[in-house]
């Protein structure tokens, strides 16, 4: 009975550290994050006037360039998901800092390592003892008498070592990186909106250009008619009368040449913007511009409605904002990283081992084990760890200042859209007016001209008027589409933070973790 009893208590003991540790373990040092509060205005400022719309149920909010009912543009920007390298490099950069968190959990746990050790020895006669051996066999005998002894010894161990997490230390840090994992999703998620605003951008700078190019050519063919009468005129030797000063002369006849060749000009240097703008749609796609043509097609129609929230949604629907977000709590959990600095380092460690003259000397009789724990208190390091908390705490605040310039910088992009999207709108109406007028002119006064009632300077002036108006017009609607676009990137396209991993998806596989 008195052998029982002292057989178990170690084993009590051993169940009351164990205890202990676990109830340490819970423990984590450091301030738990709390996020800070955002500038968020009550309402938009550019909102008043607006009809607030709400997408149609059959499309999905993520896809947002079905609002413009183009299924070029559709399948272009489905491109940008599938091979646009830099989101490729951002969904490696996820991947990355998954990868991350799982280097941090592995701290958590006990690190094992098994070692093989085999030993040959010759110890030689005189110093064994006098050169004559004695031993007449086993694992010690000597290969002769006053030849020396060989001896062989294989030790097999395990070593294992477990730094524990009494502080929290490895927690905030497994907290940081998580967090981090978090923001580099919502980063990977702003990269693919990014690439799919700029798309959609070059597409519509490319039908502007197919529209400039269809408005020069009408232009042309103006010039030629205006030219095709000037020359009928010339070669008939027309004078109004007599000695009078609106004969049709040579230069006239070359102003209307030159004209048609200036517009004729105009009309080929498009093709270097379409060119660019086709190749960058290309680039975009993930694609060699030699792999993509896009036929020509007109800038025509309307903008969609586009679904505007509220100014408090926007902080849901914005991948940039998330990523602010996610960043201060990954700082905030770095500063109980430095903050565990102020306290004891815990760890235990542990042998075992066999000593045998066999290759597989497994046996109870050969065994060696030992147990031991140990704890590093620092008790002087020249303001080390102070210093590190405060650096910790100063980078957490910049991440505060960079998150509420973040809200402050979508807010003002917001606000310039609508207010772009606003005004573009009228002036468009106003310069659709004006160029309906400038060429319903053009067509009066090259009657006129025709009958010879008018100068050729007046019909050269009206046609100049009306391609300038008409020029003027289509940079309006191309202004327009492009701040259509940039209005629902800054509203966060169809993002929402719920297509963020959450903290608990991305340490799923270590059940004690969940806590997170």
């Amino acid at each position: 009975m008195r052998r029982g009893a002292l057989s178990r208590k170690p084993v009590c003991s051993h169940a009351a550290l164990l205890s202990l540790v676990l109830l340490l373990a819970g423990c984590t040092v450091g301030p738990d994050y709390a996020p800070d509060a955002a500038p968020i205005p009550t309402k938009f400022k550019e909102l008043k006037g607006w009809k607030v719309a709400s997408p149609s149920d059959q499309i999905d909010r993520g896809d947002w360039w079905y609002f413009y009912h183009d299924p070029k543009l559709a399948f272009l920007i489905k491109q940008v998901e599938i091979s646009n390298q830099t989101v490729a490099a951002a969904a490696a950069a996820y991947e990355q800092a998954r990868a991350v968190i799982r280097e941090a959990q592995a701290a958590l746990f006990p690190v094992v390592t098994a070692n093989y050790n085999f030993t040959r020895a010759f110890t030689g006669p005189k110093a064994s003892g006098g050169g004559i051996s004695t031993t007449s066999g086993g694992a010690f005998a000597g290969r002769g008498t006053g030849r020396g002894i060989y001896t062989t010894t294989y030790t097999p161990a395990f070593n294992g070592s477990w730094d524990l997490d009494v502080w929290g230390k490895v927690r905030r840090q497994i907290e940081s990186n998580t967090s981090a994992a978090q923001a580099s999703a919502a980063d990977l998620d702003n990269a693919k909106l990014s690439a799919q605003a700029q798309l959609a951008t070059a597409y519509f700078n490319l039908r502007a250009a197919d529209s400039l190019r269809d408005l020069l050519d009408r232009a042309v063919k103006d010039d030629k008619e205006t030219l095709r009468i000037t020359q009928d005129k010339y070669n008939a030797g027309y004078c109004p009368s007599p000695g009078g000063t609106n004969c049709i002369s040579r230069a006239e006849l070359r102003a209307a040449q030159a004209l048609v060749w200036n517009a004729e000009a105009q009309a080929i240097n498009v093709g270097v913007q379409r060119a660019q703008f086709e190749h960058a749609i290309a680039m975009l796609a993930g694609r060699p511009p030699a792999e993509l043509t896009i036929e020509r097609n007109l800038l025509t129609g309307s903008i969609p409605k586009i679904p505007v929230a509220m100014p408090s949604a926007l902080l849901e629907r914005r991948p940039d904002i998330a990523a602010a977000e996610r960043t201060m709590q990954e700082q905030n959990a770095l500063i109980g990283v430095a903050v565990a600095g102020y306290f004891p380092d815990i760890s235990l460690s542990g042998v075992l081992q066999w000593i045998g003259t066999h290759p597989l000397p497994f046996n109870v009789a050969n065994a060696v084990w030992s147990l031991g724990a140990a704890g590093a208190q620092p008790l002087f390091n020249g303001g080390l760890t102070a210093a590190q908390v405060d650096a910790a705490r100063a980078v957490y605040w910049q991440s505060v200042a960079n998150y509420r310039q973040t809200v402050l910088t979508a807010f003002q992009q917001v606000e310039d859209q609508l207010a772009a999207i606003r005004i573009l709108k009228q002036q468009l109406g106003a310069q659709q007016a004006a160029a309906k007028a400038a060429r319903d002119a053009v067509g009066v006064f090259l009657n006129q001209y025709r009958a010879g009632t008018v100068d050729f300077t007046t019909v050269v002036t009206a046609q100049l008027t009306a391609l300038s108006d008409e020029e003027a017009e289509l940079t309006v609607r191309q202004d327009l589409f492009l701040a259509s676009v940039s209005l629902i990137e800054a509203l966060g396209g169809g993002w929402d933070t719920n297509l963020l991993p959450t903290q608990s998806e991305l340490v799923k596989d270590f059940s004690l973790l969940q806590q997170y």
